[in-house]
């Protein structure tokens, strides 16, 4: 399986992106570990592992402590051995998208249709004080034809660092 591993992090004032080396890791520790040397002084550290155009895992770290997780598939964690590393360990199964954070306007016939097979797991709220709320989150998971280079882009444009992801997709 091919991956491409971004790391998007905040300092005091602004967002900055680097390609993550992920080969030869042993454990999401590891994982991590690499995470936090990209900015050790980093306020918010996320990684965006974007694999074989359908899945997207999102690992984030406040002050390089307290590892959160978001997969928009469970399969990942059974088709490779990178995606039993980032979701070996999680066991909370994201049930539905809550309606109430989703903006509901009268253009429900516009919206592209959701794909259900997917089963997202962790913790969709990860980005919901970022600017990106959980159900948001899950909604562009199911969107149909969205490949995870797509939800990344919209996911930084979202949290306020779409031009650094975008400059580090065309270095």
């Amino acid at each position: 399986m091919s991956h491409f591993a971004a790391a998007v992090t905040r300092g005091s004032k602004s967002w900055a992106a680097a390609e993550l080396d992920l080969s030869g890791v042993a454990d999401v520790e590891e994982i991590t570990e690499r995470l936090r040397d990209i900015d050790p002084d980093a306020v918010v550290s996320l990684l965006f592992v974007e694999s074989d155009d359908a899945y997207l895992v999102i690992l984030r770290l406040d002050d390089g402590e307290d590892l959160r997780i978001f997969g928009s598939d469970s399969v990942f964690a059974a088709e490779s051995r990178l995606g039993a590393i980032l979701l070996g360990d999680i066991e909370e199964q994201v049930s539905e998208i809550v309606d109430e954070e989703v903006d509901t306007d009268d253009e429900d016939e516009d919206r592209p249709s959701a794909e259900p097979d997917i089963e997202p797991v962790g913790d969709p709220e990860l980005l919901a004080d970022l600017g990106l709320p959980g159900g948001r989150l899950l909604e562009l998971c199911a969107q149909e034809g969205m490949l995870p280079a797509d939800l990344t882009a919209e996911i930084c444009q979202a949290i306020g660092a779409g031009d650094e992801i975008e400059e580090l997709r065309e270095a």
